[in-house]
C-alpha cells in the first residue's frame, strides 16, 4: 500500500463563508465533509443514492487537486460549460510533503469531450483512437495509458458506466494493481456494488444522515441488489402495470 498519501484528509477551510441554506450546504455528506472532515485511504470508495452528493463531493475533491472539472490532469485547460459548485473553493486538502502533484479525474458524463479535447491536444505519445471504442472500452483502454502508470491520485466518478459485470471485475484487477504498487491513491464515486468491494477499500455511505464508514455488507446498495436479485418480483410488482409480470418459470410447451 501507498506509505504516504498525496492527500491525507479533506476538511473545509477557516471562514469558508458557504452558506448553509443553500446548496450544496443543504446536503448533509457535504455539511460533515466541510465542518469535520473525512480521512482518506490509499482507496477510498464513495457510495450513495443520486442526489446524495457523491459527484459533488469527489468533484469538489478534484479540482481543490488543481485536476480539469470535466476531466484530465493538473495541466488540462479542458472546459466547455461550468456547471460545477464553487465548493472546491472551500476545501483544505492535506497534503504529504514530497510528492509530485500528479493526478487524473475520470467521470463517466463528460469522457466524449475529454477524448476530443485530447485528440485536439496530442502528447508526446499516441493515445488510442477512443472515439472508435465503446463506452466501457476507451474508458479501460485510458486507465492502460501512461496517465495511469507511474502514480499519482486519481479521482474516478461512476466508472462503472458502460462497464458490463465482466468489465467491471476487469476494472477492480487493473485499479488493484495500480494501487499495489504503493504510488497510487484512488478516490472513487460508484453505484456498483462490485466496484465497492475493491480490496482494501475504504467505504464512506452517503444518506441524508451524513458520511458513515461501513463495511461492503452494510451497503445499502449490496443489500438492494441481493434482494432484487433473489427475487425480483417483488420489486417490480411495485412499479409495473397488473398483469405485465410473467410467472416464474411458465411452461411454454416449446422444445
Amino acid at each position: 500500500m501507498i506509505n504516504r498519501l498525496p492527500v491525507r484528509r479533506v476538511s473545509g477551510v477557516a471562514g469558508h463563508g458557504l452558506d448553509s441554506r443553500a446548496w450544496p450546504m443543504t446536503l448533509a455528506p457535504v455539511r460533515q465533509l466541510i465542518e469535520g472532515g473525512v480521512d482518506l485511504d490509499p482507496v477510498t470508495v464513495l457510495v450513495g443514492e443520486n442526489g446524495t452528493g457523491k459527484s459533488t463531493i469527489v468533484e469538489a475533491i478534484a479540482m481543490a487537486y488543481g485536476l480539469s472539472s470535466e476531466g484530465g490532469s493538473t495541466g488540462a485547460l479542458h472546459s466547455t460549460r461550468a456547471t460545477e459548485s464553487d465548493l472546491w473553493e472551500s476545501l483544505l486538502l492535506e497534503r504529504s510533503a514530497g510528492l509530485r502533484k500528479w493526478g487524473y479525474f475520470l467521470r463517466a458524463e463528460t469522457m466524449h469531450g475529454l477524448y476530443s479535447y485530447l485528440e485536439d491536444h496530442p502528447g508526446k505519445e499516441p493515445d488510442p483512437d477512443f472515439h472508435r471504442l465503446s463506452h466501457g472500452e476507451s474508458f479501460m483502454a485510458m486507465l492502460a495509458t501512461r496517465r495511469f502508470q507511474k502514480g499519482g491520485f486519481f479521482v474516478l466518478d461512476e466508472p462503472e458506466a458502460g462497464l458490463s459485470f465482466v468489465s467491471q471485475l476487469t476494472l477492480i484487477g487493473q485499479l488493484a494493481e495500480l494501487v499495489a504498487e504503493g504510488r497510487t491513491q484512488l478516490v472513487i464515486a460508484t453505484h456498483s456494488p462490485v466496484l465497492a468491494r475493491l480490496p482494501g477499500a475504504r467505504l464512506l455511505q452517503l444518506d441524508e444522515r451524513g458520511i458513515t464508514e461501513v463495511g461492503w455488507d452494510e451497503l445499502a446498495v449490496v443489500d438492494h441488489y441481493r434482494a432484487f436479485l433473489a427475487d425480483p418480483d417483488v420489486y417490480l410488482h411495485h412499479l409495473l402495470p397488473s398483469g405485465t409480470l410473467f410467472s416464474k418459470g411458465p411452461d411454454t410447451g416449446r422444445r
